[in-house]
């Protein structure tokens, strides 16, 4: 099978906290967390990692998807990497993702306690992947809150208190506010299928309003040697862009 092209990412990797155990870098949008062997037209975040440093055992305990940017950790040893193991599975790291949306809601702030699970092919769906509420998946709870309304969008921050595939956009699409550039959980539910056909073209990219999902990591804390560590990365420059051409708030 060939593989539709994919667009070039525009922005390179940059450390944004370095630790005597660990990298917080920010993986730009259009990068893979590591390689993929399916995908070596794709740029990633470890090889280039351990390019710039020489240091070969760097090792992401957790992973973004290729089109989400923010804050990524890459663990500089073997103890570190299994400290990091032991806080995700326990759940004491922390993220937070700013994620802009279609849609202004009517809350400012909202917990939603909604199961997920695959939705099932057949049907409108023709998406193997695509995660959706159903009564008998696996608990998922995200905290939102609302931090500006614009033109018919709002800029969410979203807090995920479990790990379930794709939570965030799932449960965003489930509040009836779908992620401007999603593929799967947007507002066009042939994107995906005709991404998967052609690549990110300019007329796919001008339906979506973005390349990618709006979606970015931009906050990461956990325990670590007796302190608190946070690190914060700035909203990515591609959607910093997109929210500042809505024009005014409204």
């Amino acid at each position: 099978m060939t593989r539709a092209p994919l667009l070039p990412p525009t922005e390179k990797p940059r450390v944004v906290m370095e630790h005597p155990d660990f990298y917080v870098v920010h993986k730009p949008a259009l990068w893979l967390t590591h390689p993929v062997r399916a995908r070596v037209d794709v740029p990633d975040l470890l090889t280039f990692m351990q390019a710039e440093t020489g240091e070969e055992g760097l090792a992401p305990p957790h992973r973004l998807d290729r089109e989400t940017s923010g804050a990524q950790i890459l663990t500089r040893d073997s103890d570190a990497a299994r400290k990091f193991f032991t806080l995700f599975k326990t759940h004491l790291v922390g993220k937070t993702y700013l994620a802009v949306v279609h849609g202004t809601p009517d809350w400012e702030r909202r917990t939603l306690d909604a199961p997920l699970g695959d939705l099932g092919l057949g049907g409108a769906n023709k998406i193997q992947i695509r995660q959706a509420v159903i009564p008998d998946g696996k608990p998922a709870v995200t905290d939102f809150r609302v931090l500006e309304r614009r033109a018919g969008h709002a800029l969410i921050e979203c807090y995920p208190r479990s790990g379930r595939l794709h939570q965030i956009r799932a449960h965003l699409s489930h509040l009836g506010l779908p992620m401007v550039g999603d593929k799967i959980y947007g507002r066009d539910p042939s994107a995906f299928l005709e991404f998967m056909e052609t690549g990110q073209t300019p007329e796919l990219t001008a339906r979506l309003g973005l390349a990618r999902q709006a979606l970015h990591a931009g906050r990461i804390a956990f325990p670590w040697d007796g302190a608190q560590v946070a690190a914060e990365v700035p909203l990515a420059p591609d959607l910093r862009a997109y929210w500042e051409g809505l024009g005014a708030d409204g």
